[in-house]
């Protein structure tokens, strides 16, 4: 009796480098420094580059420092955006909160007409005004050049805003010709309400290749590495109260974590994984927060193939550049700026050259001394950032030929949508994995 062979489909490989040291936190030590030491850094570089671009953007001024403005006189002057916000959020409203009778509302969104840029350097510090910088638009941190003069009123009237732009790309291949994928999910929220265990399996059997279908085969052999950015577990928020737990609450703590490294496990076994941790982690809260202990995945843990990452995370497969983050850079823009959309928010991100532009002063960053590990030095192939509501990516082009992709990944909990990448052409589409009753 003949039997026909079945058709055996081999998972493809590719070359991975991990690019993360930058945001690692090893040699640093906190001494009670003050994040003013950040902002110095970060002006300190972004106007080196601004100062390189001022001549081919505006020949025919000079630039000055904020204290050396004078009334009437057209010049170029260079440094940190402060927003004074009416609506922004204070310490002492807290304090109020608790001793007032009717409760504090907190709007989604913290902007008011009244908001005002104001123009800082170690000189001295401007208000500014007019048209071309629009208070909607900018946030506290980032650095620009401005085009303008003073006037009477002593305020800055801006003509021209210049932002850093897309920084030097490294040479995409253009050798590669087979369809390779970077597949890309977040927001999985084991142990919340919403999570369903029989959508995570159907994810992790389209991975491993454990699907009947022969399409679906073929297309579980082109994924090449797994990325899930951050917010992975949920824990019951009433065990939370900061005192000491039973053992039986402490094993009902565990459980999410146990659940989410069988997952892994599984995954580990046939391609390689890269976890961020998020907001709701067990990680420490400030950016850049520093990989999951790999204590927690006592059965991922030892492949080789899995990685607990930092979030910012960056890396490398077959030299198309990744960057990303698990989404609290973009969530603390959207709280303090406006935008059509949060791709929006993402590509300001990336022209203004600052992953976290927010941080320290409304998003916790580490005060870091002598660097700011947030600044974009190289521009990346794929930007994408999880735990966004819905799924929408775009392409987007530089001055000097850089083509990055830019890519929001819904909460595949509440979705049941991954996002996979294509290495060949950047090109990106969603699997959705829905379960029919």
């Amino acid at each position: 009796m003949e039997i026909d062979s079945e058709k055996t489909h081999e998972r493809k490989q590719s070359d991975y480098n991990c690019l993360d040291e930058r945001f690692e936190i090893q040699k640093e030590m906190y001494r009670g420094q003050q994040y003013s030491q950040i902002y110095f850094a970060r002006l300190h570089l972004m106007r080196t580059l601004l100062y390189s671009l001022a001549p081919s953007w505006k020949p025919h001024l000079p630039v000055c420092k904020v204290l050396g403005l004078e009334e009437g006189k057209e010049c170029i002057i260079v440094g940190t955006l402060f927003k004074h916000m009416k609506l922004k959020p204070c310490v002492l409203d807290e304090y109020s909160k608790e001793r007032s009778v009717t409760p504090l509302v907190k709007p989604h969104n913290f902007m008011h007409p009244d908001d005002h840029l104001i123009l800082e350097d170690e000189s001295g510090r401007v208000k500014l005004g007019g048209s071309s910088l629009s208070p909607a638009v900018f946030v506290t941190g980032v650095v620009v050049a401005l085009h303008g003069k003073e006037t009477s009123a002593g305020e800055f009237f801006v003509e021209d805003v210049l932002e850093a732009g897309l920084p030097p790309q490294i040479e995409r291949p253009l050798d590669l010709k087979e369809d390779k994928y970077v597949l890309l999910v977040s927001g999985l929220s084991i142990g919340s309400n919403s999570s369903n265990p029989l959508l995570f399996q159907l994810l992790v059997d389209h991975i491993t290749g454990h699907v009947s279908n022969d399409e679906e085969l073929g297309l579980a052999a082109q994924i090449v590495h797994v990325v899930i950015a951050g917010n992975s577990v949920e824990f019951p928020r009433k065990l939370l109260t900061g005192q000491n737990m039973a053992s039986k609450d402490q094993s009902t703590l565990y459980e999410p974590i146990k659940e989410l490294d069988i997952m892994l496990n599984q995954i580990a076994a046939g391609v390689s994984v890269d976890i961020m941790p998020g907001l709701n982690d067990p990680a420490n809260f400030a950016l850049p927060q520093q990989p999951l202990n790999r204590c927690l995945f006592p059965g991922s843990a030892p492949y080789n193939t899995f990685r607990s990452c930092t979030n910012p995370h960056s890396f490398d497969v077959d030299n198309i550049r990744f960057l990303g983050t698990s989404g609290q850079n973009i969530d603390d823009l959207d709280k303090y700026s406006e935008a059509e959309s949060r791709l929006d928010f993402v590509e300001r991100t990336l022209r203004w050259r600052h992953l976290a532009p927010t941080a320290p002063n409304t998003l916790g960053c580490y005060p870091f001394t002598d660097r700011d590990p947030f600044l974009i030095e190289t521009c990346p192939h794929v930007y994408f950032v999880g735990n966004q509501d819905k799924y929408d990516t775009r392409l987007i082009k530089g001055s000097e030929g850089q083509l990055v992709r830019l890519i929001c990944i819904p909460k595949f909990c509440e979705t049941g949508v991954a996002v996979a990448v294509n290495l060949r052409n950047l090109e990106c589409h969603t699997r959705s994995f829905n379960i029919q009753l």
